[in-house]
């Protein structure tokens, strides 16, 4: 099985402040619970069930099918030509003063974006606009506009800015969780300044992470849908369709010197993270205090755990809100904040966006035993706060 390396919800904690143990010690000691720790008579959570994808939904023009078999759609046009109009070229300029006041370009880069709100609110990447001293948005009718950065977010490399134009089209925003592998995606962008470039394929894999593509900052948040349509230098940002042409996800990272390998930030992310984008501008992120991994075979074995879902707690961070809350090694966490936590990823990312003071019920497995007590979060503290000191995606990996 593949090896996972220990994913810090709290990042960046010095491995001599945290309290550990060996995995020779066998089983974990049950003990008591954590004060207030209410129990859960019910050996399963009584948590949101995992989201089911939708039923089939007709594309346009439509899949044909004989019997059960769906064929490949006769034509991608319908869908592009519906689409096209809410894709956007970003040109990111880097302009120097000279002596004088002066001003000269030294740089511009070409990325995509896409519409999503009529009034003048585009979606792209963060690393297509975050280097650029001037912003500017060219739409499908060839206009150029300047566009102001509404709000940005490193770690998951996801930017709105804004463009003054009430009349725009927007793409709509799909469900990222109910599209299965195997399904047709299209993706629209601007590879090597082709502007408005189709390509269409399907969705290879989901849930990929940094560990499977390598360069990305660790630090960052991760749970890309990978795809096999062309993506390419410029796509940066752009959208990846389904059949309904709806956004399920936006182009962001490619795997250098392979065919067809290319990685979408999930608009499930994504649709979490607007309404903080543009209330506040940026994302002021939170942690509980705990280092944490998957529940491999060993460990499901080892703890009593009939199945691999939830985060297994390897070390608890002296002073932090989880070892007030009483949480310790070998708990396994099942839910937090009334979702449930499929793996330590999800734990990672739900625990980062809840706030900075905020209290949430987390449900934990001991042993046994089931129960739900409240942490309270505080202020993650990581070189991600510094755009100085946080590391950068390799050019390579950047579409």
């Amino acid at each position: 099985m593949k090896a996972h390396a220990a994913l810090v919800v709290a990042l960046a904690f010095s491995q001599l402040t945290c309290k550990r143990f060996s995995r020779d010690e066998g089983a974990p000691d049950e003990g008591g619970l954590p004060p207030g720790a209410v129990l859960v008579v019910s050996a399963e959570p009584a948590l949101p069930p995992l989201p089911t994808p939708e039923p089939p939904a007709p594309a346009f023009p439509g899949p044909l099918a004989i019997g059960p078999t769906p064929l490949v759609p006769l034509s991608f046009a319908a869908l592009a030509r519906a689409a096209d109009p809410g894709v956007v070229t970003i040109i990111s300029r880097v302009e120097e003063v000279r002596p004088g006041g002066r001003r000269r370009v030294v740089s511009e880069g070409l990325g995509t974006g896409f519409v999503y709100d009529r009034s003048g609110l585009v979606l792209t990447n963060n690393h297509v606009i975050e280097d650029g001293t001037e912003i500017s948005v060219k739409l499908a009718d060839q206009r150029e506009l300047p566009a102001t950065i509404v709000g940005r977010d490193k770690p998951a490399d996801v930017a709105v800015v804004r463009v003054d134009d009430h009349a725009l089209s927007p793409l709509a925003l799909g469900n990222s969780d109910a599209i299965d592998v195997g399904d047709w995606v299209v993706a629209i962008g601007n590879p090597f300044g082709l502007s408005h470039t189709v390509s269409a394929g399907i969705l290879s894999a989901k849930g990929r992470t940094h560990d499977d593509v390598k360069g990305l900052d660790p630090s960052g948040y991760f749970n890309f849908l990978q795809t096999d349509a062309a993506i390419n230098q410029g796509n940066s940002g752009g959208p990846l369709l389904n059949l309904k042409g709806e956004v399920v996800g936006i182009n962001a990272a490619i795997r250098a010197n392979a065919n067809n390998i290319g990685f979408a930030i999930p608009i499930n992310m994504v649709k979490e993270l607007l309404p903080i984008l543009l209330r506040e501008g940026k994302v002021t992120r939170s942690q509980l205090g705990l280092v944490v991994d998957p529940v491999n075979d060993s460990e499901a074995t080892r703890l009593g755990r009939s199945n691999h879902e939830g985060a297994w707690i390897k070390s608890v961070m002296p002073g932090s809100g989880a070892e007030r809350a009483g949480l310790a090694q070998d708990d396994v966490i099942l839910g937090f904040d009334g979702k449930r936590v499929i793996d330590p990823n999800r734990l990672k990312w739900l625990a980062s966006l809840a706030g900075v003071g905020k209290t949430v019920t987390m449900r934990v497995q001991r042993g046994t035993k089931v129960f739900d007590v409240k942490v309270t979060l505080s202020a993650l503290q990581s070189p991600q706060d510094d755009d100085e000191g946080a590391s950068r995606m390799p050019p390579l990996m950047r579409p």
